[in-house]
């Protein structure tokens, strides 16, 4: 396929939604810049998207917990994306997160911390450009602490809020923010999980909502993949607590 001269950074290459979409940027002939931990499963990923795309795609080795190689990793991109579409996240165990700090800090840090300070330095040289596009996948678990992952779900409130300052202060830079909650999806990170059909989108249905909300001429800058998620989550947070911390959510 014939580029349109413009990039995509994906952050998180090898996760169902990552994969989806690269290709559906692909596709519309963005040339693509994969990264994920490992060099050699980032590689599989980009040799088949390429091959059945036709678009040029380049991998890149990042840990997104390994923060202090950030500046490093940006320097080695070799041009600065026109968007960046972060994907990263690990839903984690919540029975071990309450007992073992160790994991805690994994769910926390790959959620909030590393994809946070990442963005922000990318919204500083989108800033200092005068354009570019940043999307984060956050999650309705975020919207309102509950007992069965409030761990996951504290990370995902952290990237909300970081996502909306973020966006706040770059409205009249000519970068835009975007905050992505997919709620469920049918991936890896949720097999074997009984999931309602009603609120469970697939990876590419997540993936055309990111494509549309980010260079279809969209303005929204908070998109929840499923319509229903909307009023379902406006509802929960208006639950009063004394009533809120008696349910089994």
């Amino acid at each position: 396929m014939k580029g349109i001269g413009k990039t995509l950074l994906l952050i998180g290459a090898t996760s169902d939604i990552g994969r989806a979409t690269a290709i559906t940027y692909a596709e519309a002939g963005w040339d693509i810049h994969l990264t994920g931990r490992t060099h050699a499963a980032v590689q599989r990923e980009a040799d088949d998207i390429a091959a059945r795309t036709g678009a040029t795609v380049t991998v890149h080795e990042l840990d997104i917990l390994q923060t202090a190689r950030f500046p490093a990793f940006l320097g080695d991109v070799s041009s600065l994306p026109d968007t960046v579409v972060c994907v990263v996240g690990e839903l984690g165990e919540q029975f071990r997160a309450e007992k073992e700090l160790e994991h805690a800090t994994m769910v926390m840090r790959t959620n909030f911390e590393g994809p946070a300070l990442l963005l922000g330095l990318l919204a500083e040289r989108f800033a200092a450009r005068g354009s570019g596009t940043i999307v984060g996948i956050s999650s309705v678990a975020g919207d309102r602490g509950r007992a069965s992952n409030y761990v996951y779900g504290a990370a995902k409130a952290g990237l909300t809020a970081f996502l909306s300052g973020l966006r706040n202060r770059l409205s009249r830079s000519g970068v835009r923010v975007v905050t992505v909650k997919p709620g469920f999806v049918r991936t890896r990170m949720t097999d074997g999980m009984k999931l309602p059909p009603l609120l469970t989108a697939e990876p590419q249905e997540v993936a055309q909502k990111i494509f549309a909300a980010a260079e279809g001429g969209s303005r929204s800058d908070v998109v929840y993949v499923r319509g229903i998620w909307r009023p379902l989550m406006t509802v929960t947070r208006s639950i009063p607590e004394s009533i809120f911390k008696r349910l089994r959510l």
